[in-house]
């Protein structure tokens, strides 16, 4: 064979991704140059046998206006399960710029999960325009799905279910994997359920090949498998997934009747999305907001929180104002009273960082709340402690003042103790009043450890030095 049989043609990139994991910057510029084109082979020979992770990263890679024409110019071979893996805001752009025939064609042969997820965000007329088109037996499990409240497992879950009786044997059960043509796409476990359709419990794939064919369904099922409600949060299912290393984990109804599964690609997702939430609201952003957003967007959701730690600011500046007589006679003090706020506040963040993150994964609660409380206080004590000696040495030989260096060092060890109360309290109180403790808890901190580290070093130097 020669070596330009060998060789990559102008249809087969050679990588999709760059070394730090990007998309490519040749593909997507051969992908552009294709759709100004209209160059179908060599959309086709892209986009070929390409994982939708990757799809999703060329979509949002791509000019807005190129994302629906590749869909359009490719269609039937486009995998509709690319638009799972793009931002919320692009899938939406995308579903705008296509027609409600094409977006039917493209979600009908998608698992529900998948179908229901690019659904979902439409507005109810786009959203009743696709179903109509799709057949009666495709629609009803379509809006059964989307019928379940937003965030629930019944969202998440897969309709198509692999579910045998009890009285059927290991042969049989195999018989009908092999001959059954319209299984689900994966699967891990082998479904037992009685004629009405009540869960009983689960067989795992290895159990069931393991066994001999005459063995009957009965004898192997686990009965007890942790069915999921389809009502139920889906975060607190991707916790018991990750506490009991759970692989899939069936879906029933209010009358137990098996409706779907849960599998832990979804639940990935669930995991990932939730502690990007959480890092996004620690720092007074919006949970929804995308990189793809645009300017408008994202100025308008950040001024609230902006506008919030104004007034906190004015807050912690009235403070200091209460000094102005002792400010005016020592320069000294409204250098060195900023640095024993911004150190309270990096370790009241600290603490809170963990606190929140402690109770959204509810590792935190009434039962040891005390014990982390005690670890921190005793934490911030000796931080505060070490900080003292070094901000007081720094202070005196800074400004030739052993009463300044004093008076620092005591607001420092005052305030790193309040930061550390602040930074459990706040979180754990928000979360009992049912208030997302991510969302609130960074100002609320911040305006404790610049109110109490101003007066505390302000109030200590008045009382120890001689500003009367």
């Amino acid at each position: 064979m020669s070596d330009t049989e060998h060789a990559p043609t102008e249809t087969q990139p050679r990588k999709i991704r760059d070394e730090d994991g990007a998309i490519d910057p040749n593909l997507v510029e051969q992908v552009s140059q294709a759709l100004l084109l209209s160059d179908l082979t060599t959309l086709r020979g892209v986009v070929a046998d390409m994982h939708e992770a990757d799809l999703g990263a060329l979509l949002e890679a791509l000019d807005p206006d190129e994302r629906p024409r590749l869909i359009s110019l490719l269609g039937a071979d486009f995998d509709f399960t690319a638009l799972t893996e793009v931002d919320d805001a692009v899938r939406e752009e995308i579903l705008e710029g296509l027609s409600a025939e094409t977006v039917a064609e493209g979600v009908r042969d998608l698992d529900t999960d998948d179908a229901v997820y690019i659904l979902e965000d439409l507005d109810e007329a786009d959203k009743k325009d696709v179903l109509d088109r799709l057949t009666p037996a495709e629609r009803i499990v379509l809006q059964k799905g989307l019928d379940y409240p937003e965030g629930s497992a019944g969202r998440r879950m897969q309709s198509e279910i692999l579910a045998v009786p009890a009285f059927w044997t290991v042969g049989q059960t195999i018989d009908h994997l092999r001959q059954t043509e319209d299984l689900p796409e994966r699967f891990f476990e082998i479904m037992v359920a009685d004629p009405s359709h009540h869960f009983i419990g689960s067989v795992p794939l290895d159990r069931l090949l393991r066994t001999r064919r005459p063995v009957a369904i009965s004898e192997l099922v686990e009965e007890d498998n942790r069915a999921v409600a389809a009502t139920a949060d889906i975060e607190d299912v991707a916790r018991m997934f990750q506490r009991y290393n759970l692989i899939a984990a069936p879906v029933i109804d209010d009358a137990g009747r098996l409706v779907g599964v849960l599998t832990i690609d979804d639940i990935v997702d669930v995991i990932e999305a939730a502690a990007d939430d959480d890092v996004k609201q620690l720092g007074g952003v919006d949970a929804d907001e995308e990189l793809s957003d645009s300017v408008p967007r994202i100025a308008k959701s950040r001024f609230r929180w902006l506008f919030i730690n104004l007034v906190t600011a004015f807050l912690a500046a009235s403070v200091m104002s209460l000094f102005e007589a002792q400010l005016s006679q020592l320069v000294a003090l409204a250098i060195l009273a900023p640095i024993v706020a911004s150190q309270g506040g990096n370790a009241a963040t600290q603490t809170m960082t963990v606190a929140v993150r402690a109770l959204a994964t509810q590792e935190l609660g009434s039962w040891n709340i005390r014990r982390f409380f005690t670890r921190e206080l005793i934490v911030a004590l000796i931080n505060g402690l070490a900080f003292a000696l070094i901000t007081g040495a720094v202070a005196s030989l800074w400004f030739g003042n052993q009463g300044l260096g004093l008076v620092i060092g005591v607001a420092m060890v005052i305030n790193l103790v309040a930061g550390a109360l602040a930074g459990v309290a706040i979180p754990f109180v928000l979360d009992r009043c049912n208030i997302d403790p991510a969302v609130s808890s960074g100002t609320f901190v911040t305006t404790v450890t610049d109110v109490v580290g101003f007066f505390a070093f302000l109030g200590t130097a008045t009382a120890l030095l001689d500003l009367h």
